[in-house]
């Protein structure tokens, strides 16, 4: 694990492809289509840029297939937040990421967020280009935040996710993965985790490459990683942390392809709000740990 970074990664587990106005009834009033994310999440990312409000932030809708309408709602939402520094940057094609007017913009950028969609186009226009080369450099070497809800989170690990069905996903080879972004390894990612029911696709990523930790992020639900090492759940859903580090028996490789797969002892957290997890020690804190308070349960005879 790199623990020499020195930018920030935030990554989110989405709401929906349009961007992240959940509500059914779309309010003109921005303010009233601000839900947990945007006051939440959002907001966190500006305090934890290096000129808060003041930052620069560009938004990169690549993976959407409607960037413009994806693009306009996050800075409406910034602009909102008094983040007024906030600014579209489409990327359509691998010839855009070669355009010195966009590199230069990444190069002057305090945070990048990337928008949903689909993240294997996220990885193919992007992939190898001097804006991703420059993209990874700034995170390295910077005071700089990677977000990414959705696809753009799937993106940022070196391996990722793109296909795979809920319904099918423990049958031997139904859960297809390719390179990412690369900006953290060791880990999988997948995202609108809970509300589609992909934890089968995420033991399966996992039984195959053990020493990676899954990261299963809900909705409207993120982690803040520092130093590509110590990680805080933030939003107000559920992550679920996969360790296959402990597994100690499976026939995946014993199976034909399209067989179920067997598992025993595949390790898993559940992170809410506050809690914490190191990349590096495998050590889970529970913000809220009813073990903390001592004597908390000791019956009261008066």
């Amino acid at each position: 694990m790199d623990v020499d970074v020195v930018g920030k990664l935030v990554i989110i587990g989405g709401a929906v492809n349009k961007g992240s106005f959940t509500e059914v009834s779309y309010d003109q009033n921005v303010s009233n289509n601000l839900n947990f994310f945007e006051k939440g999440i959002l907001k966190r990312i500006i305090n934890e840029s290096k000129h808060g409000e003041s930052s620069r932030i560009e938004i990169i809708p690549t993976a959407s297939q409607i960037p413009g309408e994806v693009g306009a709602e996050y800075v409406r939402a910034f602009d909102y937040l008094n983040a007024k520094n906030a600014d579209v940057l489409n990327i359509l094609t691998r010839g855009d990421a070669n355009d010195p007017a966009v590199l230069d913009r990444l190069e002057k950028a305090d945070v990048v967020l990337f928008t949903g969609g689909d993240q294997l186009r996220l990885s193919s226009i992007l992939g190898g280009t001097p804006f991703h080369k420059l993209l990874l450099k700034k995170y390295r070497t910077e005071e700089f935040i990677y977000a990414g809800t959705s696809a753009g989170a799937a993106a940022a690990s070196d391996n990722m996710i793109y296909q795979g069905s809920s319904t099918e996903a423990m049958l031997k080879g139904e859960v297809k993965m390719t390179g990412g972004l690369g900006l953290i390894d060791d880990v999988i990612i997948d995202t609108h985790f809970v509300e589609r029911g992909r934890i089968g696709r995420l033991f399966q990523a996992v039984v195959g490459n053990p020493w990676v930790l899954g990261i299963g992020l809900g909705e409207d639900t993120g982690l803040l990683i520092k130093n590509n090492k110590q990680m805080e759940a933030i939003g107000s859903g559920l992550i679920i942390l996969v360790d296959g580090n402990q597994i100690k028996d499976t026939n995946l490789t014993s199976v034909e392809l399209g067989q179920p797969i067997s598992i025993n002892n595949l390790v898993t957290h559940v992170m809410s709000k506050f809690d914490t997890y190191d990349l590096e020690t495998r050590d889970f804190s529970i913000h809220s740990s009813q073990y903390t308070s001592i004597g908390k349960f000791e019956v009261d005879d008066n």
